[in-house]
């Protein structure tokens, strides 16, 4: 780890990337005194797939609250340092296959400007009437493998049970519950760090399920641009981001567990778990600090944990099928359990092939439904139109029963995680003429300007103030987005 003594500026925190977000119109404030019971969710859900918000008055609260951040795939986009949504996948692609080790930051850092020893100094949120109560949701939680010595983070939830425990939900067999496990083993508690507003792209990188030993912080620094510092803490001897708004220290007890449930990525109420119990030993955070609250079910959540996962997905259909064009993950699916993946057919057979590796690169995913080239896989009229006119379901079905999936989907068996999955090739076959599965064009429509012909006030305005018809007919979209453009 590369050591460097100081740092003039950073541009590379939380509040750096709220200000890009304020001047590019991104951001919404909110100076009206607004509560962490109820509130602050409801007012952040009116705000699904657009501005992020930041609420500057929280009652019995110092702590500014931030939210929907990654509300978009636009500001995910931003986050990660491209200028093009096209560009999300092979950005992140390229952060997981060229990891940077991070710079040590000497010096102090400034989230030990202030210190507590009380989790109600903190603005945790109670998001949903039958939540077990308030969760913090946007948690980097670190960590040290004892095996190996090296340091993991990952993003896990925590339930408020008093001013000094927390539940904190693991799943089993990922990283930090083997460090869990190892310690329990040892007859020893496991000594954790928790940041709470980071850079987006910090977040981004901790939700990727990276292989066990990899520390996901490389993956950060390089999506960082090298730009990611790290500095040490006394108590727990971990290296955390220097520039985090929020840390918290303590450990998760050994021999203590609480009941919890939580509203997860579907927007529906998970099974109640005994979970292990987190013990706070001290909070430090910044002067002005801004506390990160991700809303459980609604788009940051799901593109959070969905879009790492969509770039992994397509990287690994890609290597089993190189004319693999896109994967997306779609918003039916809740981000998590159904994808569309669109292929240039060259060969019949290739469709299963696509699925297959679909379906083992992401145990979650319940349905793969393979597309042509010609087909938008983020639009669900045009993928439902590929199905009707391009699939023969006693063919291009492809089921699996009993496999291993989501603990999320309630239709499942949660307790043994077992579901059946469902492939659906809806490319048109090689054995009839092309032609038969043309969709007719009208030569000069993608490029035809609607206000060369219809005058303001002639009910274009109208036209324009529409959305493009995402959800009917889709050679309607490029027009109407060009039009917009112009204008």
């Amino acid at each position: 780890m590369r050591t460097i003594r100081k740092q003039a500026s950073y541009s590379y925190d939380l509040r750096s990337f709220l200000d890009i977000l304020d001047k590019n119109r991104n951001l919404v404030t909110i100076q009206r005194a607004v509560s962490t019971k109820f509130e602050i969710a409801a007012i952040v859900s009116k705000f699904e797939r657009k501005e992020a918000v930041l609420f500057e008055s929280v009652r019995s609260s110092k702590f500014k609250v931030a939210g929907n951040i990654l509300g978009t795939r636009k500001r995910f986009s931003m986050a990660v340092g491209t200028s093009e949504e096209m560009f999300i996948h092979s950005r992140i692609v390229k952060a997981i296959n060229s990891p940077c080790e991070p710079n040590k930051l000497l010096g102090s850092a400034p989230y030990n400007q202030n210190t507590s020893r009380n989790l109600l100094t903190l603005p945790i949120i109670t998001h949903f009437e039958k939540d077990a109560g308030p969760y913090i949701t946007a948690s980097i939680v670190f960590v040290k493998d004892q095996e190996s010595g090296n340091q993991n983070s990952s993003t896990h939830r925590l339930l408020k049970l008093d001013d000094k425990h927390m539940v904190i939900r693991m799943v089993e067999g990922r990283h930090l519950h083997k460090c869990f496990t190892y310690a329990k083993e040892h007859g020893e508690d496991l000594k954790i760090a928790i940041a709470i507003g980071i850079h987006p792209s910090i977040s981004i990188a901790a939700a990727y399920q990276a292989a066990y030993g990899v520390d996901e912080m490389l993956i950060a620094n390089s999506l960082l641009d090298n730009q990611l510092t790290l500095s040490k803490l006394d108590y727990s001897q971990l290296f955390v981001p220097t520039h985090a708004e929020i840390i918290l220290e303590g450990r998760i007890l050994k021999d203590v567990t609480h009941e919890e449930w939580m509203v997860e990525m579907l927007r529906t109420y998970d099974l109640k778990r005994q979970q292990p119990v987190f013990e706070l030993d001290r909070i430090r955070f910044r002067d002005n600090a801004i506390f990160h609250d991700v809303l459980p079910g609604f788009a940051e959540h799901r593109l959070l944990m969905g879009l790492p996962v969509e770039a992994k997905l397509l990287e690994d259909v890609r290597n089993a099928l190189p004319d693999t064009k896109a994967v997306y993950l779609t918003e039916g699916g809740s981000g998590w359990l159904s994808a569309v993946i669109q292929i240039k057919k060259r060969l019949e057979g290739e469709p299963k092939n696509a699925i297959i590796a679909a379906l083992s690169s992401h145990r979650s995913l319940k349905l793969a439904i393979v597309v042509d080239d010609d087909i938008d896989p983020t639009n669900p009229v045009a993928v439902e139109y590929a199905i009707s006119t391009r699939c023969q379901a006693d063919r291009d079905l492809v089921i699996i029963p009993d496999a291993k999936g989501s603990s999320l989907d309630p239709s499942s068996d949660q307790h043994n995680l077992l579901t059946t999955k469902l492939g659906i090739d809806a490319t048109a076959t090689l054995l009839k003429a092309k032609d038969r599965f043309e969709i007719a064009k009208i030569p000069g429509e993608t490029t035809l300007n609607l206000s060369d012909y219809v005058s303001d006030g002639s009910g274009i305005e109208k036209l324009l103030m529409t959305e493009p018809q995402k959800q009917g007919d889709h050679l309607l979209d490029e027009p109407i987005k060009r039009l917009k453009h112009r204008r």
